[in-house]
Formats: structure tokens, sequence, C-alpha cells
């Protein structure tokens, strides 16, 4: 029989002073002047607070509510002069439970939710105004994804990268758009720098304008051109790289168990230490490595 799921919180919001709610951290000065803060502060005085805050129930002596979630929500209330806030009540009484469930909004979601309030009629500006945004901000996420290819914007939908990077993907074309994409995200490295990289060594047939300039300045076209051969030498280098990766790990793991093996095995040892010290102790530097940075270490010192 399935065991039914237990629901971490009480059902239905309660609203709750804000000097009955007990942070369990403290939270930095230097909070305050982080565009995080400013976005949340924002949000909360054009259309209030959206998600409410996780709280323990009420100690029985004092009658205050431990806070496990949302100490940044709470710090701007109070910085807007609210008294009360909606709370959800937990039945759990620490607050890991809910921040390792905590999903940031990509990229691509932000520009569909974008879209979808402009759609329902939210004025540009209010929206803005929610957002801590400039109107110019808000219209570069509307039109995240123009001239951008499908199968891109599903490689990255679940990603978080700066919506400049788009800016140099839709001078490609589609084919090379993926192939950007590809590498971006096996690299992890969704930097705008990394994607001019990608651009400036993109060859013009493969740029939608190949007449344009790519818009790199200080570089010869000389220069350019030598960029181009050497990142596409890198990305056939790690194309095959990658696709070896996982074989070689496997090999590595299992020369290692057989080492340790032969280490552990006093006949063995005591013949190389008579006439292959040196092996020995190689051997041994092996045996001890747990991991690939381990290794790369033991390279560096060899």
């Amino acid at each position: 029989m399935t065991e039914k799921v237990q629901i971490g919180f009480e059902g239905q919001a309660i609203n709750l002073g804000l000097d009955k709610l007990l942070p369990t951290r403290s939270v930095q000065p230097e909070v305050r002047k982080t565009r995080k803060f400013a976005q949340i502060l924002s949000s909360i005085r054009e259309i209030g607070l959206i998600e409410p805050l996780m709280v323990t129930p009420a100690d029985p002596a004092s009658g205050l509510h431990m806070l496990l979630d949302g100490h940044l929500r709470l710090l701007a209330m109070r910085d807007l002069g609210l008294a009360t806030t909606a709370c959800l009540i937990s039945r759990d009484d620490e607050g890991y439970t809910y921040n390792k469930r905590v999903n940031r909004l990509a990229t691509v979601q932000e520009h569909y939710m974008v879209l979808r309030a402009l759609e329902r009629g939210v004025p540009e500006d209010r929206l803005a105004k929610a957002l801590d945004l400039n109107i110019v901000s808000l219209r570069r996420k509307r039109d995240l994804l123009d001239g951008i290819c499908p199968e891109v914007e599903e490689m990255l939908k679940d990603r978080n990268f700066s919506a400049d990077i788009m800016r140099y993907l839709r001078k490609m074309k589609p084919q090379r758009q993926i192939e950007c994409a590809d590498l971006m995200c096996s690299m992890n490295n969704f930097s705008v720098s990394y994607a001019g990289a990608l651009l400036a060594a993109t060859p013009s047939d493969q740029l939608l304008e190949p007449s344009q300039t790519k818009g790199l300045k200080g570089l010869s076209s000389a220069e350019i051109a030598r960029m181009e051969q050497e990142m596409s030498l890198v990305q056939s280098r790690f194309k095959v790289i990658e696709q070896s990766y996982s074989n070689d790990v496997l090999n590595m793991v299992l020369a290692r168990g057989f080492l340790n093996k032969l280490v552990l095995n006093k006949a063995v040892t005591s013949y190389l230490q008579r006439r292959q010290p040196d092996l020995l102790e190689e051997f041994r530097s092996i045996v001890k490595i747990t991991s690939l940075e381990d290794e790369v270490d033991v390279q560096k010192v060899a």
C-alpha cells in the first residue's frame, strides 16, 4: 500500500504581526544595497507579498513564531512600514526543508512571465517598477527569444544567464546557435564574455549577416581569424574529451582498485621496495587519489 505523503505546513495562510516573528538568522546591513533586495522591496511595494513567510507554531511562553524562510521579505516589509503579513505555519521545525526546494526562476521562464503579464494588460511602467527594472531592461527580457531557434530555447530553458548573451547568439545562424549553446551548457559557462568569444570564433559563413562586424574592439581581422581557428580547435578537442570522459574515468577507477590490491600485497610491496622503489611510491600516490582534482594536483607535483 502506498504511503500517503505528509504535507509540511498548514493548508491556510494566516496574518501575523511582524513583531510576532523571530528571525532565525541575522541579515547583514550590506544586504540592503544588493539588487536582489531592491527587487524584493520594489515588488512588495508595487504588488504586495506573493509568497507567504514560513514560520513555526507560536511558542506557548512568548507567543513568538520562529521565522524559517523569508528573512529578506521580512526585512523589506519592515522597511516599508508594514504591520502584518501572510504566513504559513510549518509542521517541521527547521528551514532547510523549504530552502532546499527553492527553484530560482530561470531566465527563459522569466521571459515568459514578463510576456504573460504584458498580455494580460499590466502596464510596462508598473511591471518595470515591480521588478526594479528600467523600461529598456524590461523590453530586453520581453524580446529575449527573438531570433533564437527553438532548439536553443529548449537547451537553455532551465538555466540562469544574462540576457546579453542572446545578443551574440542571434547574430548567428541556427546551427551555430545550437553549437554555441551546447558548448555553454557543457562548460557550464554562461558569461557574456564567453558568448562574445564564441561569436568571435564563428566563421563568417555561419553569421546571419557576414558583412557586419562582430563588434570586437581592438582586434584586427588577422587576430579574429586566428581566434576562429584556435576556438574551432578547442571545440573539437573538447568534444573528443567529452565523448571519452566516462570511459576514461571508469578505467581510472578500475586501475586504481587494481593498484590498491598490489600495494596491499606484502610480497609485491617487498619486491618493488627492493627493485623499483620509485615505482612503488608512484603506485601509493595513485592509490591515495580520491577524486580527479587530487589527480591533477599529483600531476602538477610530478
